[in-house]
């Protein structure tokens, strides 16, 4: 592998906001290794696409709320890495993988919590702990939170708490691994409009534009308005960014 190559490991790649960044990441001219949960052939399209790009692609499945098959998933990382990339570190992770679940919070369940708890903490906390001997020193760790963490909307309760712990989490992150020279930080998009928890930004009108109207630059945000600021993190221009909360919303809240 060329000395100037890096590659990113984006998780939800296959649509949505992952499937911006890992294509963004590729105009950078990184090679990039994204998974799906289900989508397949989706994902395989995005592999495509960066390939037509001039870089390198792969993906692999995981379901980031199966903490037991990390171990697995990083030896099939490992396989890729040799194999497709040449090269046995990657440079740059994304935790971006997440489902969306809109219930008010004196209806919300134990099973609703532990799957929202399973993909969006405790799965994101130990993906990154487990791709540490993976992560080259000087690399980066990007998590996705939400705006809602400082928005209270009704219904993200569950949600908007794992959310939050991630961004106490990437805080602990960026201190106990400045010795390696890794930064962490993170993207915390406001409402998108992709398919995510149902596609109601996208699919329901009210919806969209009550949100449009609490939002400084008139209008929902698109999954394009994403993947550029993850992967600016991702350069040299970046490198003194650490520890940080950058919120992509169009100033939604303000």
């Amino acid at each position: 592998m060329a000395t100037d190559q890096k590659i990113a490991l984006v998780t939800g790649g296959s649509r949505g906001l992952g499937k911006d960044m890992a294509l963004r990441l590729a105009d950078k001219g990184f090679d990039v290794l994204l998974t799906y949960n289900s989508q397949k052939d989706d994902a395989e399209a995005v592999v495509r696409e960066i390939e037509q790009k001039g870089q390198r692609a792969a993906t692999l499945q995981l379901n980031t709320g199966d903490i037991a098959s990390f171990d697995g998933f990083y030896e099939q990382v490992k396989t890729i890495l040799s194999d497709t990339f040449q090269t046995d570190k990657f440079n740059f992770l994304i935790n971006n993988a997440g489902i969306g679940m809109y219930v008010p919070f004196a209806q919300v369940s134990e099973a609703q919590f532990d799957e929202l708890h399973n993909i969006h903490f405790k799965g994101v906390y130990f993906l990154t702990q487990k791709a540490l001997p993976l992560l080259t020193d000087g690399g980066r760790i990007i998590n996705i939170s939400s705006g809602l963490t400082r928005i209270t909307m009704p219904g993200s309760s569950a949600y908007a708490s794992m959310k939050g712990a991630v961004e106490v989490f990437t805080r602990y992150l960026a201190k106990e691994l400045g010795s390696r020279k890794i930064t962490a930080n993170v993207v915390a998009p406001g409402a998108i409009e992709t398919d995510f928890g149902g596609g109601r930004t996208r699919d329901n009108a009210d919806i969209n534009k009550m949100i449009a109207s609490l939002t400084a630059l008139g209008r929902v945000g698109l999954p394009h308005d994403i993947g550029g600021v993850v992967a600016f993190l991702c350069t040299d221009d970046a490198y003194w960014i650490n520890g940080q909360r950058i919120e992509v919303s169009g100033g939604q809240g303000l």
